[in-house]
């Protein structure tokens, strides 16, 4: 029997091992993909840490990986229109019958491996001047931010909105409003590299949160209206404080970090009568990440600079090191087999 290397969780100790496993077989429906690029994304350190935990899995071990990008290996019984060699993405999860969410990666094995096994339906074809370390990360790190943005913000051409925390997906964030048109673009960060960061990336202006003028200067560059769209991708309370006292009329909220604490409207009055409102947001879907490829495609979107650096399949522990203590403030890492 093939084997290969994966990077596998176990959720009894929360230890993160590479080990030598069986090559996978696909099922029915389902396309054996020869991984050339995986991203590590804080989620995936946050199921090693213990503060994610699959909700689906089956087992009290998985491959993690959800960003994957790489090879058609071999279509299995009843696969259509998908033949050796074809350059695709996964998406990052897949939906059953009843609509739940099963994440690739969380609830089955994913993409820090050698080979992965993908239902036909979660395979999207990339372009050859893609490159599979800018593709990879399409899902999620660029997809979520989108759907934030596009879908759950409503942004607009014309309006005013800021993103709090510069990292892995408000880095993208900030590229995807100045995309639709929003201005001005705000970015909001404590960290002096990532504010430099976000300036390079197309955001109008950049500011530390700490700020005691920070009011002040939100209200004179947007004309003294206030924000259209605040995007909290810290998921830290004192963000979303600081964004609800930052918001115009009918103003919204987008909360697309997960702090796990209440959200808290100090009053409800000027709430009410400025027609505010806060947000819920998590993940994307399958669409979101098909508009992407084509705007990269077109040349609408550059990922190249999303790329922090570039590991063997073999040090993803290390990767993992560097993305939860946050060494070199990298948007995102990729494993490559």
């Amino acid at each position: 029997m093939a084997e290969m290397l994966a990077g596998r969780l176990h959720l009894t100790d929360r230890a993160l091992r590479m080990e030598t496993v069986p090559v996978p077989e696909p099922g029915h429906g389902q396309v054996r993909i020869r991984v050339e690029a995986a991203g590590v994304c804080l989620s995936d350190v946050h199921l090693i840490d213990g503060t994610l935990t699959p909700l689906y899995l089956p087992d009290d071990a998985v491959t993690l990986g959800h960003e994957v990008a790489g090879v058609v290996d071999a279509p299995g019984e009843g696969v259509d229109g998908w033949q050796p060699g074809q350059r695709v993405l996964l998406q990052a999860g897949e939906k059953d019958r009843r609509g739940t969410v099963f994440t690739r990666g969380v609830d089955y094995d994913g993409g820090w491996a050698e080979y992965a096994v993908a239902s036909q339906e979660t395979l999207v074809p990339i372009p050859d001047d893609l490159p599979f370390e800018q593709a990879c990360i399409i899902p999620d790190a660029v997809s979520t931010p989108w759907a934030a943005v596009t879908d759950t913000g409503r942004t607009r051409p014309g309006e005013a909105v800021a993103v709090w925390g510069v990292g892995g997906l408000g880095a993208h964030a900030v590229q995807l409003l100045r995309l639709v048109g929003a201005a001005p673009v705000i970015a909001l960060d404590p960290l002096p590299a990532a504010r430099d960061r976000a300036l390079t990336l197309g955001a109008d202006l950049a500011l530390d949160p700490g700020d005691v003028a920070l009011r002040d200067t939100v209200l004179a560059v947007t004309g003294g209206r206030g924000l259209d769209v605040a995007f909290d991708f810290a998921g830290v309370t004192p963000v979303r404080e600081q964004a609800l006292t930052l918001l115009g009329r009918r103003g919204r909220l987008v909360l697309a970090g997960i702090a796990n604490k209440p959200v808290t409207i100090a009053s409800d009055s000027p709430f009410t009568y400025l027609q505010q409102a806060v947000l819920g947001h998590y993940g994307s879907e399958a669409e979101h990440v098909v508009q992407l490829v084509s705007l990269a495609a077109q040349g609408r979107l550059d990922l190249a600079a999303s790329v922090s650096d570039v590991l063997p399949l073999a040090e993803a522990p290390e990767a993992v090191r560097r993305v939860q203590s946050k060494q070199g403030d990298p948007i995102r890492l990729i494993l490559r087999p």
